[in-house]
């Protein structure tokens, strides 16, 4: 009884998770209307390092920086280059199809880590990757040949900038013994402190502080990085890591179903396959991950035989890394 009610909560906070990251593309796209994108980047990003650095100081855990270098380049991409391009690609781009493009994370990090990690691709994975890439024409309608490519660059580029991350993490918990709040706590702080001298050099109109600039930007620091990452953590701790990474899903799908909704973002028929395609082949990745395991077993397991496990703020890395392929990443 005690099992299956903790894997109940753990479902529950699987779903409360989801749900805090998916309507956070709405939260970010709405935003923009009171503050510059670099802007809020820099100002969600640093309060929400602050705010780990708290969770560490109340867990009692070290707060020393661990291999600096590899630390600022994970910071650089993971939080820098990610979340400012996320930011600037939501000022024209609708907050679901900017999801669903920032989310073919997979599909860059398998061939990154096939050339950077020497981990070898199997052959479903590869048609996986195709199926995606089908997907992701459909989503783009280049034969449309309409405005906002920017944006569209924008959210391609940071899903690339999140793959780098990830095989940059991986080659550093690779050499060195690290602790991932900590790792997460000190990429994130300098990467808002490039993210403020961005904000800084670039010119911008005043911060209008109205009551959606405040809770979008108490939603982002608090919520969709201090509480959300909680979630994650106790997520890992009682459900399998492939089913965890199966979470990863429902976040870009929220994001569309909530900009439909709320934004009245509704896909055409071309992008609406596309993302159903795209949906599908990271589908089939998660069910590649979890029998390529053999037998599921729980995160905890994993860090007790020496992997790592994944750094809740890019759920779908955990999907790819079940398998042991891929690492932590945004």
């Amino acid at each position: 009884m005690n099992r299956n009610r903790s894997l109940l909560l753990a479902s529950a906070a699987m779903i409360l998770m989801s749900v805090i990251w998916g309507y956070n593309w709405v939260v970010m796209k709405q935003v923009n209307r009171y503050v510059a994108p670099f802007d809020f980047s820099a100002l969600r990003t640093l309060i929400g390092a602050l705010a780990l650095f708290v969770v560490l100081a109340v867990r009692r855990r070290s707060l020393r920086l661990v291999a600096p270098l590899p630390t600022l380049w994970l910071g650089l991409l993971q939080t820098a280059a990610f979340t400012g391009m996320i930011q600037w690609a939501l000022v024209s781009g609708g907050a679901g199809k900017t999801a669903v493009l920032v989310y073919t994370m997979p599909f860059w990090l398998m061939p990154m880590a096939w050339m950077f990690l020497g981990e070898r691709m199997r052959g479903a994975q590869w048609l996986a990757n195709g199926v995606a890439l089908a997907g992701l024409v459909l989503v783009l309608e280049p034969w449309e040949m309409r405005g906002g490519a920017m944006s569209t660059v924008l959210g391609l580029a940071a899903g690339f900038a999140w793959a780098a991350s990830a095989v940059v993490a991986k080659r550093l918990r690779a050499g060195s013994e690290v602790d991932l709040l900590s790792l997460t706590a000190w990429q994130m702080l300098l990467g808002s402190l490039v993210l403020c001298a961005i904000a800084w050099i670039v010119p911008s109109e005043p911060v209008r502080v109205t009551p959606y600039f405040i809770g979008a930007l108490a939603y982002n620091a608090l919520l969709a990085t201090g509480f959300a990452w909680l979630l994650w953590l106790y997520v890992l701790d009682r459900l399998p890591a492939g089913m965890a990474g199966l979470s990863s899903l429902a976040v870009p799908a929220i994001g569309v179903l909530a900009g439909w909704m709320e934004l009245g973002e509704r896909p055409s028929l071309a992008e609406g396959a596309g993302m159903l395609l795209i949906a599908v082949a990271l589908l089939a990745i998660s069910a590649l991950a979890m029998r390529g395991r053999g037998r599921l077993r729980p995160a905890t397991e994993a860090v007790r035989s020496g992997q790592s496990s994944p750094s809740p703020q890019g759920a779908s890395a955990v999907k790819a890394r079940a398998a042991g392929e891929c690492p932590e990443a945004r």
